[in-house]
């Protein structure tokens, strides 16, 4: 019986091994034509070695496609070579037996042209479309589109009839569809293809069928289908037109509400301390520039102690730089603005100072350069929400980080003793202290929440804002024009200016530029200003309405 057992073992292993023979065998024939000088019979060699389906045809097309793909001149044998001290180190682009280092003058790129990259593609393409991993039969799906080899049609339709999975059938879908276009055999299959392409709202459809009309427009005599086809093709590109517009819109509303969320984190602690003490503090951006400072401390911390945390460092920079930041905000009301109440002038100049002071002390301990404060993993890449919409995770974050905040601060203010006080001194300073409330604690601790949650921005702003000693500067005219814009000390109102001040430049920029947006936005604020002096949201009370 081991005798039998053996010896069926033995025969299949010589089986095994006669297949994979041949096969190399297949290959190796079918990769001659690459070492011809005409690219005639290196296009044919191509779709040869790919017709073998010998699982090195792929590592061969990738390497002739890169540049990789040389011929040995003392041998005349293909390799694989990747440049090195002295030469290439190469390995037998057949059999992929390691070779060793060769030198320079004793091998010779294999060239290839234009053409030939396009068919590559697709063939590598093809090659990959039958693949257990989704992601490479969706990469192989997009190659076909771009190159649109006539070959690929059979495997395509193959390959889309057996998917099972809802991510790569319209990847493929859309890959037959311009196919179809390109090489459809009879006039109604390119206008079938060309209603599914015209559905899709994808600014690579609509380079494909933009080059597809210069095409048929530039046939001298076009035919009657042929005209009713431009025509079609015309319909199309304006239907895509009018998706990606729509598309645009959201963007740009998106856009504009990120933009909008930033000033929102930004203004929202000037519009606490505004309008509970009338102080007008020009150093409110370097509380901001504080907080993305510690920000980028933690996460140093982190890469070099505990490099497990890098990624959670961002959600531990935040109470760290609320902290930091309240507490900078405190001294500065302790030690220099509380003398200067009711003296507006005064505390403009000394806050001023306040923040040069504060930007030089940053250069002299981190320098004048940028930092670099990283995204986490789960804060990185994009959210393709269809085509030609993506929305970065970034900037999803600084919008729900902002609702949050504005969230917080309204329960301290609605629901908590502390918020009572603040709203009482806001409206009425002095019968607030007649009524016991001790307004110099409630001014320090305003200015500290204030000057905390600008060091909150600053955590959200290190995430797409370069962090250096003049970070607040670039935010603090825009802050000022959201809170009067608004309404002094109203945190709806700082909502609703923040957001119309964003959304708004957002749509001015493609048609104005950024500078000119700004300058537009900051007139109409003047203009609106002269009708409605206290904002859009004015506090009521005796003492701010006299």
């Amino acid at each position: 019986m081991r005798i039998i057992l053996k010896s069926f073992l033995a025969a299949l292993a010589i089986l095994f091994m006669t297949q994979a023979v041949a096969v190399s065998a297949d290959l190796t024939e079918a990769s001659q034509g690459l070492l011809a000088k005409g690219y005639k019979d290196k296009t044919a060699a191509v779709e040869a070695v790919a017709a073998t389906g010998d699982a090195r045809s792929v590592i061969i097309l990738e390497a002739l496609l890169g540049g990789k793909l040389f011929i040995q001149k003392s041998d005349n044998v293909l390799v694989i070579g990747v440049k090195a001290e002295g030469g290439y180190k190469t390995v037998n682009a057949i059999t992929g037996t390691e070779i060793g280092l060769t030198p320079k003058s004793d091998v010779k790129k294999v060239r290839i042209n234009n053409k030939m990259r396009g068919l590559i593609k697709g063939q590598l393409g093809g090659l990959t479309l039958l693949s257990d991993d989704p992601a490479l039969r969706m990469k192989a799906a997009n190659a076909v589109f771009i190159s649109r080899p006539k070959e690929m049609m059979a495997p395509m339709q193959s390959a889309l009839a057996s998917e099972t999975d809802p991510t790569v059938v319209p990847a493929m879908t859309r890959a037959l569809a311009a196919l179809e276009l390109r090489h459809g055999a009879t006039m109604a299959d390119k206008q079938a293809a060309l209603e599914i392409l015209s559905d899709l709202h994808d600014p690579q459809v609509k380079s494909l069928l933009s080059g597809e009309l210069s095409s048929l427009r530039a046939l001298q005599n076009p035919t009657g289908p042929e005209k009713e086809l431009i025509i079609a093709v015309q319909a199309g590109l304006t239907k895509i037109d009018e998706k990606l517009d729509f598309l645009n819109i959201i963007e740009n509303i998106f856009q504009g509400i990120s933009l909008g969320s930033v000033l929102l984190l930004a203004a929202i602690g000037l519009a606490i301390t505004f309008g509970v003490m009338g102080v007008i503090n020009m150093a409110h951006g370097e509380m901001v520039m504080i907080g993305a400072y510690t920000t980028y401390v933690v996460q140093e911390l982190c890469r070099n102690f505990a490099p497990g945390f890098l990624d959670y460092a961002l959600i531990a920079a935040v109470p760290l730089a609320f902290i930091v930041s309240g507490l900078c905000g405190v001294g500065i009301e302790r030690s220099v603005i509380r003398y200067l109440y009711g003296r507006p002038l005064e505390t403009l100049l000394a806050t001023w100072g306040i923040s040069l002071i504060l930007q030089q002390f940053v250069r002299t301990i981190f320098g004048p350069t940028n930092k670099e404060v990283s995204s986490p993993e789960w804060l990185s890449g994009t959210w393709e929400v269809t085509g030609g919409l993506a929305l970065t995770y970034n900037r999803i974050a600084i919008i729900l980080f902002a609702a949050a905040v504005l969230l917080m601060l309204v329960l301290i203010l609605k629901k908590t003793a502390f918020g009572l006080q603040m709203r009482a001194v806001t409206q009425n300073r002095q019968m607030a202290a007649s009524m016991g409330i001790r307004t110099g604690w409630v001014d320090a601790m305003t200015f500290g929440l204030g000057s905390g949650v600008a060091g909150m921005a600053g955590v959200a702003l290190s995430q797409i804002d370069n962090v250096s000693p003049n970070l607040g500067q670039a935010y603090i005219i825009d802050s000022f024009m959201v809170v009067v814009f608004g309404g002094v000390g109203n945190l709806w109102g700082t909502l609703v200016g923040a957001l119309s001040l964003g959304i708004t430049n957002k749509f001015l920029e493609p048609y104005t530029g950024a500078v000119l947006a700004k300058i537009l936005v900051l007139v109409a604020i003047i203009l609106f200003i002269q009708k409605r002096p206290r904002g859009l949201f004015a506090l009521k009370g005796r003492a701010v309405e006299s």
